[in-house]
């Protein structure tokens, strides 16, 4: 009998096991992920041109170990990527007596004049992470005419494929890291929600361009419905 009660508890656990390890992949592929703009240009690792601090060797390497295992996981995982043709209305270089950083007034918004970045077919526009990770890299920015921090549309409100990408997936929720926490993070993010996802942002797998502008953007997507993280925890991924 004893026998008997071991083997059927060994079996029950192994039961529970096998099914919360279900449930749990089940959930995983309703949960995308999108690493923004881990690019040579934007990390200090590669001396980018617009180099965002604290993106060095070993950021890069808690990037690359956190989405590997969120890949290992079971979630589906999408980049998104700069690609910036060399005219572009962002680089101050195309607008004459403008210098890095000024701020100018274009279609009514005001645009940041960085200097020149991700330009398309660069080693500063390549994304530093094994691109195996990736189930699609979502290029932006590639209209002249527009910015576009957000990965799901330019400032011109054209869209990407981003949006289209995640729903053909069933995916309702996404978890979110890269750079820039103040530009590009927090546009994806605010898109993300006006979408209808729930959002999730990774805030240690995020780096920013300035700490007020980078606590400004994680106070604005909180009050927006975004949940911010201050490390990777699938328990409370699952949860939220």
């Amino acid at each position: 009998m004893k026998n008997l009660a071991a083997k059927t508890l060994a079996w029950t656990l192994l039961f529970t096991l096998v099914l919360g390890g279900m449930a749990m992949a089940k959930e995983t592929r309703k949960i995308g992920v999108i690493v923004v703009d881990i690019q040579g240009d934007f990390t200090k690792l590669k001396n980018g041109s617009l180099a965002v601090e604290g993106t060095d060797e070993a950021y890069m390497k808690t990037v690359e170990e956190n989405t590997r295992k969120l890949k290992e996981a079971g979630f589906l995982i999408f980049a998104t990527q700069d690609w910036h043709p060399a005219d572009h209305v962002s680089f101050f270089t195309n607008h004459q007596g403008k210098k890095a950083f000024d701020v100018i007034k274009l279609n009514g918004r005001d645009q940041v004049l960085w200097p020149p970045h991700c330009v398309q077919n660069t080693p500063g526009a390549e994304i530093l992470l094994d691109k195996k990770l990736f189930k699609a890299v979502v290029r932006k920015g590639m209209d002249p005419r527009y910015d576009s921090y957000s990965g799901f549309q330019d400032d011109g409100g054209k869209k990407t494929d981003l949006d289209k990408l995640l729903k053909k997936d069933g995916i309702k929720k996404v978890i979110l890291y890269g750079i820039a926490t103040d530009y590009c993070v927090r546009a994806t993010a605010l898109h993300a929600i006006d979408a209808g996802y729930k959002v999730i942002v990774i805030r240690n797998l995020c780096r920013g361009v300035a700490p007020d502008t980078s606590q400004k953007a994680i106070e604005e997507i909180k009050a927006k419905g975004v949940v911010v993280l201050d490390d990777l925890d699938l328990e409370k991924i699952i949860g939220n």
